[in-house]
């Protein structure tokens, strides 16, 4: 039996919709998007949705959109993928990395608060929490440190889309928020990115932004019959998602309830399968949260333990994954910002010792079951 780590799921609805699109003869930018902007809006509840090409663009957008620039500092967890450290550098501002919670693997409130008291030039300007894995940071005392220190926030919600935190969505804390729709997330478009937020400049910006700086974007030009081109007063970029990738966004958000049902479901069943290994960490879920279990990440006792369990899953035909990387201990941050794997202990234990498991909304019961028993056969041994 060959078990994937994820897959999404398509139907013919997907099919039919991406025809449709092509039958328009209209592929770029459209009404499909616009559609697709609309019923995310809705379901997080902001009033601004705004399409990318990817979560990392989203995420860059919306520091540009921000002022965020050459000489200021934005804090970012030191475990998270490398995108989220990379958007800020894009902009000519410094990461500044902070160690992370080893229980919900997010960024630790009680470090970011050290960094800020330590923060004499006042050059940080913002704080990027990332909601890992679909589980939310804690938002409540983010917000309070950003008021307090008058901060911007950007949400790397990546990962999190329909994942609550005190009953409200990821993605409806900060100025800005950032969506991936990676074939790995929870709903998909192939690549692309959705940024919300609450605030009109943002949202102009953004869209302007991501449209090499426009001031009028083709779909309204060809709606109304315009021939001239646009005029373009700032540097823009690229950033624009297709209608192809808009119509089946739209299908696949018909789907992301049952989609995120499915997946705690089978979050549910590993938690109470696995919890005699001794040896292995299931995710922790603080209560009033609800995580959508983009990925289902354990922990393993040790590094040497966690590398032999996912060779020997391998050679049955099961995949596993690193949860994610610690970016500090990446070759590029590592040595233009002279950092040392130690400098953030518990993001580096992390990145030695998680271990994500197969989840996706069409795993079967016996899929899901191949995977748990041979867990437990390693059990017997380890």
């Amino acid at each position: 039996m060959k078990i994937p780590i994820t897959k999404p799921y398509f139907d013919e609805e997907e099919k039919k919709a991406v025809c449709a699109v092509l039958d328009s003869g209209w592929v770029v930018q459209g009404s499909k998007v616009a559609e697709f902007e609309r019923l995310i809006s809705e379901y997080v509840g902001v009033k601004f949705a705004k399409a990318s090409t990817s979560c990392t663009t989203s995420l860059h957008l919306a520091l540009l959109a921000l002022g965020i620039g050459k000489g200021d500092e934005v804090l970012v967890p030191s475990f998270t993928f490398i995108a989220s450290a990379n958007a800020i550098e894009y902009t000519g501002a410094r990461p500044v990395f902070i160690d992370i919670d080893l229980n919900t693997f997010n960024i630790d409130t009680q470090k970011v608060e050290a960094c800020l008291e330590r923060d004499k030039t006042h050059s940080i300007k913002a704080i990027m929490p990332v909601h890992l894995f679909g589980l939310c940071a804690d938002m409540k005392r983010i917000m309070e440190l950003a008021r307090e220190y008058h901060l911007f926030v950007i949400e790397d919600a990546a990962c999190a889309l329909g994942s609550l935190y005190n009953g409200k969505h990821a993605g409806t804390f900060g100025d800005a928020s950032c969506f991936s729709l990676h074939p790995r997330k929870i709903v998909t478009t192939g690549e692309g990115g959705m940024l919300t937020t609450n605030k009109l400049e943002i949202a102009t910006n953004v869209e302007r932004l991501r449209n090499h700086g426009a001031t009028v974007s083709d779909k309204t030009r060809h709606d109304m019959g315009v021939s001239l081109l646009s005029d373009y007063d700032v540097l823009g970029w690229n950033y624009r998602m297709t209608d192809l990738q808009g119509a089946i966004g739209v299908v696949q958000m018909h789907k992301l309830s049952w989609i995120i049902e499915k997946r705690v479901e089978k979050a549910k069943r590993y938690d109470e399968e696995l919890k005699g290994l001794s040896w292995l960490k299931t995710p922790y879920v603080p209560d009033s949260y609800r995580h959508t279990y983009q990925s289902y990440v354990t922990l393993v006792q040790s590094n040497e333990l966690r590398n032999q369990v996912m060779a020997t899953l391998a050679e049955k035909g099961i995949a596993t994954r690193q949860g994610t990387h610690a970016v500090h201990t990446l070759n590029y941050y590592k040595n233009k910002y002279n950092l040392k794997d130690e400098d953030y202990p518990n993001s580096l234990a992390v990145d030695r010792l998680s271990m994500t498991l197969p989840l996706y909304p069409q795993m079967t019961d016996d899929e899901q079951e191949y995977v748990i028993d041979n867990l437990l056969k390693l059990g017997e041994c380890a």
